[in-house]
């Protein structure tokens, strides 16, 4: 692929004005020769969409699963992470707003081929990639090729994305898709439309189809800011929704806000905000409820539902204690702990090691 042309993309159709449709998101852009969508990175060039990060990562890093946040995916494992740049989404707290925002394309230091990916992974020793720092949405065409790399070499595949997709790519995207670590933002419209320039119902939808409809392992993440999503009332509705509609076993996580990009007025999450939310929704009947971002051990470990014995003792990204059989289930009453598990050895840890994919990976 010649990066100047970019790679012909998917999910898209002509106008009778001439200009182009992106379908891939609810934006629903329509574009003019030269113009680029909302994310940045699909471009009507020559007529047709492309995508303009084919191949092209702001960094890559080995990072504990956990940091994801998975902590029902392969406890204990390291996952290969990386991304591109550009989002559809424009949330004004963005942490990573230097990649998501980013409109600098030299900004893509690694070049990267699937099978390059791919086979770095495994000789990493990586359990899964992750497509994170910026929505593998918006770069579907590429996730979904190193996904079908990692799958032939034995890797897991993991989305971490704020689920903003329409139905028909959805289908297609998530069908490449191990686990997914979906960013609920917070539960009402209004906070979509004015914080993060979106709308809800279709993070909702993303939700329920891949509990209800695949067979990906779902995390959900809810980033709770001070003053703005996390009321009483807006996490009562959610934990009633996820309950309702997702079910007890799908782990939810509340992390901490910390002032960045266009919220630097607003000051940090206190803890005591992260429990309480972790206590209303174990309250609803949620089963396995996390707070991140925070020093908690009790609100970073995993619970035997049955017989409420910690099963997996987390100390931030650090797994203190291990007390699962290998198929998952308790080692105190034999409860199956739901997510994906395999025979435990040595931990990742909590590092972040840097990575370069060059020749000698």
């Amino acid at each position: 692929m010649n990066p100047q042309t970019g790679y012909p993309g998917r999910w898209w159709h002509r106008l009778e004005d001439g200009r182009v449709q992106c379908d891939l998101c609810p934006r629903d852009c329509r574009l003019h020769e030269g113009q680029r969508g909302m994310c940045f990175v699909r471009k009507m060039e020559g007529g047709s969409m492309v995508l303009t990060t084919y191949g092209r990562s702001s960094g890559f890093c080995i990072d504990p699963v956990e940091k994801k946040p998975l902590n029902h995916f392969y406890p204990g494992t390291s996952i290969l992470s990386f991304g591109t740049a550009g989002c559809n989404l424009a949330c004004k707290f963005c942490q990573n707003w230097d990649i998501s925002k980013s409109r600098e394309m030299d900004r893509l230091q690694d070049q990267a081929s699937p099978e390059k990916i791919a086979d770095a992974a495994l000789k990493l020793g990586c359990k899964s990639v992750a497509f994170t720092y910026n929505d593998p949405v918006i770069f579907a065409e590429y996730a979904m090729d190193i996904a079908d790399a990692c799958h032939a070499k034995g890797v897991k595949a993991v989305a971490v994305t704020a689920g903003y997709i329409h139905a028909e790519p959805r289908r297609e995207f998530y069908a490449k898709m191990d686990a997914a670590n979906v960013d609920l933002k917070g539960f009402t419209d209004d906070f979509y439309f004015k914080i993060c320039g979106g709308h809800l119902q279709p993070v909702l939808d993303t939700l329920i189809y891949l509990v209800k409809e695949t067979g990906v392992w779902t995390e959900i993440t809810t980033l709770l800011i001070p003053g703005k999503n996390d009321a009483d009332a807006e996490l009562e509705a959610e934990c009633k929704w996820v309950m309702q509609h997702l079910g007890a076993d799908v782990p939810l996580h509340f992390t901490a806000f910390h002032p960045d990009w266009k919220m630097t007025d607003v000051p940090p999450t206190p803890p005591a905000t992260l429990t309480r939310a972790r206590e209303i929704a174990l309250r609803h009947g949620l089963r396995y409820v996390y707070t991140g971002n925070v020093h908690d051990e009790t609100g970073g470990s995993t619970y035997c539902p049955a017989c409420g014995n910690a099963v997996v003792v987390r100390d931030w990204y650090d797994i203190r204690g291990y007390h699962l059989a290998d198929d998952g289930a308790c080692r105190s009453c034999g409860t199956r702990i739901s997510g994906r598990f395999q025979k435990f050895g040595r931990p990742f840890g909590p590092r972040r090691i840097p990575v370069r994919l060059d020749s000698r990976v």
